[in-house]
């Protein structure tokens, strides 16, 4: 081979070798796209990220950020700010759902975008097709045993005398407040009717010691022994058992609430395609396990459970999701501001 030839054929040689790992990026069909998505920070964010954000990206070089915030000043920002939303897609429960319609800043997710929408499990899609479910938990009374001997078996049970200055619970802004519609539907009552939870709030005035406003204080509480009850969401009752503390989470006889998390796609975002890509991973075997794994949120697809997740979990037969009870979201949330007055009114009394 001639010198010149030769050279020629080398030079060829390794620009093919520089091009070839560039070429393979280039063909992945998100490469250079990233999703702003809100966040809620700790092990929630961290199992997203592990289970749908990477596969995501190896697969198809979609990145996915993600900014840490309270879900309420989250809304506040991608409402006011329509025409430039900060996030692409928006997690949120099922209240908020409401609110976010009423805004008209989301858009519709149907099976034809996002094949998995199908694997939803019937009356979980409260919106009809707006955002995909993809993960709820229950709201309710939790004990410590070594102190209170008779079990919790309702949401009243919170005025019971033995628990005279050790319940800690959510104030009337907070979304776990959905034990004061427990009050209410248990004494005859209901969201048009909720005197009788105010009756019961009365009486367990006297037991109350403090007013949480996040998972994380009151597990502090409880681990202190400052509180021996509450209302509990079930993966902090959860964790806080693994961590070998004595807590027990009741079911009421009469049904237990259980909010269930949202995605949605943010009108008005660029990137629909990609969007609906991150849907249909969250709703995979993949992406439906990884919150159950990381804090045993419940699923909301026909994913096979591995049996130490059925164990853990509450939601595992048909007698227990019979216990879900439904909520008015549009009634709940117009009775928001009512509500919030008069738990305020009889605490401050």
């Amino acid at each position: 081979m001639k010198r010149r030839t030769f050279l020629k054929f080398t030079t060829a040689a390794a620009a093919g070798a520089v091009a070839a790992p560039y070429v393979h990026a280039q063909s992945k069909k998100f490469a250079g796209i990233t999703l702003r998505l809100n966040g809620w920070g700790g092990a929630w964010d961290e199992a997203i990220t592990k289970s749908v954000a990477a596969p995501l990206e190896e697969k198809y070089g979609l990145k996915v950020e993600m900014a840490v915030g309270a879900q309420a000043t989250q809304f506040v920002k991608l409402v006011a700010d329509k025409d430039n939303p900060p996030f692409d897609l928006f997690q949120c429960d099922s209240s908020v759902m409401v609110e976010l319609l009423k805004a008209g800043a989301i858009e519709e997710i149907k099976a034809s975008d996002v094949p998995n929408v199908e694997r939803i499990l019937p009356g979980f899609r409260e919106f009809g097709d707006y955002g995909v479910p993809f993960s709820f938990a229950a709201i309710g009374p939790a004990y410590n045993p070594k102190f209170i001997k008779k079990p919790l078996t309702s949401y009243s049970d919170m005025a019971r005398p033995d628990l005279k200055g050790r319940v800690a619970l959510y104030p009337a802004t907070a979304t776990a407040s959905l034990y004061l519609l427990g009050f209410a539907e248990e004494n005859g009552g209901s969201i048009s009717n909720m005197e009788p939870a105010w009756k019961i709030l009365e009486a367990a005035k006297p037991n109350i010691a403090t007013l949480v406003q996040g998972n994380t204080p009151l597990m502090q509480m409880y681990q202190s022994e400052e509180s021996y009850a509450g209302i509990f969401w079930y993966g902090g009752a959860y964790e806080l058992k693994r961590k070998g503390f004595a807590i027990e989470f009741a079911v009421p006889a009469a049904g237990i609430y259980a909010p269930l998390t949202y995605l949605n796609v943010v009108k008005g975002m660029k990137f629909p395609e990609a969007a609906h890509a991150f849907a249909e991973q969250l709703l995979s075997d993949q992406g439906m396990l990884a919150l159950p794994e990381a804090i045993r949120q419940e699923v909301t697809i026909d994913v096979k459970l591995p049996e130490d997740l059925r164990r853990d979990l509450l939601f595992t037969s048909p007698e227990r999701i019979a216990l879900k009870k439904s909520v008015d979201w549009e009634k709940w949330t117009a009775g928001r501001s009512a509500r919030i007055e008069q738990f305020n009114r009889i605490i401050r009394s």
